[in-house]
């Protein structure tokens, strides 16, 4: 029987792919996101679409309770602003705060209401290696990291009561940021220290988040999956 899965961020990238699986396996998927002029499932009978910006966190909480209840929170959406350190606005810094941390968090809290009625329930937090190696984009790896350590903790704190809480770091991805990026230095070090000489497709890193979301052993939970193929660290390559 198919669940039912809210995705932030599913129309394009790691988070489309994401949904196409979904899909594939018979699952019905609530995709949030801001622009589905090109989404390609608008009219699928397993796919229900809301426009929403998350930076509007204050509005996160009336949304889902309009949603009603789920069964998997993947919260995939994510930004990076390329801004160097010594360049970010503080309307800059809080708008990456507000998507990549707070409203993540806030989508779990309020699921989780859910959740803890039926004693049941799984969150899949979309990370990076930027929160572990860091990144150009200080306030992305941050962020990451901070997703990272809520995962942990949510884990922690729901998982006795059958909430799984787990979360994806992946390395470089080939998606449009990356194909249409000028030169990258950092870039072509990670990539050449990887087993295979590449990034990975949105396709491989979606197949760890749908095996995560509806698939995984109970017994999987507060963990961080790197799928970064072999790369753990590249020195003074920020």
């Amino acid at each position: 029987m198919g669940k039912r899965i809210l995705i932030t961020g599913g129309t394009k990238g790691i988070g489309l792919e994401t949904v196409n699986q979904l899909i594939d396996r018979g699952h019905n998927i609530i995709v949030i996101g801001r622009d589905f002029s090109k989404f390609p499932f608008e009219n699928s009978g397993q796919v229900k679409t809301i426009a929403f910006d998350v930076s509007k966190v204050e509005e996160i909480p009336a949304l889902v309770s309009e949603i009603g209840e789920i069964d998997v929170l993947i919260n995939n959406a994510g930004i990076a602003k390329a801004v160097s350190y010594f360049d970010y606005t503080p309307e800059q810094k809080e708008h990456i705060i507000k998507v990549n941390l707070d409203a993540p968090v806030t989508f779990i809290r309020e699921v989780s209401r859910y959740f803890l009625k039926k004693g049941e329930g799984r969150v899949v937090n979309v990370a990076s290696q930027a929160a572990q190696v860091g990144h150009p984009d200080i306030w992305y790896g941050i962020t990451k990291a901070g997703l990272i350590n809520a995962t942990i903790s949510f884990a922690n704190l729901l998982g006795e009561k059958g909430i799984a809480v787990n979360a994806v770091a992946p390395g470089p991805v080939s998606t449009d940021m990356i194909k249409t990026a000028p030169p990258n230095k950092r870039l072509e070090q990670v990539l050449h220290r990887t087993y295979l000489g590449r990034a990975a497709t949105a396709a491989e890193v979606a197949e760890v988040i749908v095996w995560l979301a509806a698939e995984s052993p109970a017994y999987v939970n507060g963990e961080v999956i790197n799928i970064n193929n072999g790369v753990q660290y590249v020195k003074n390559i920020l």
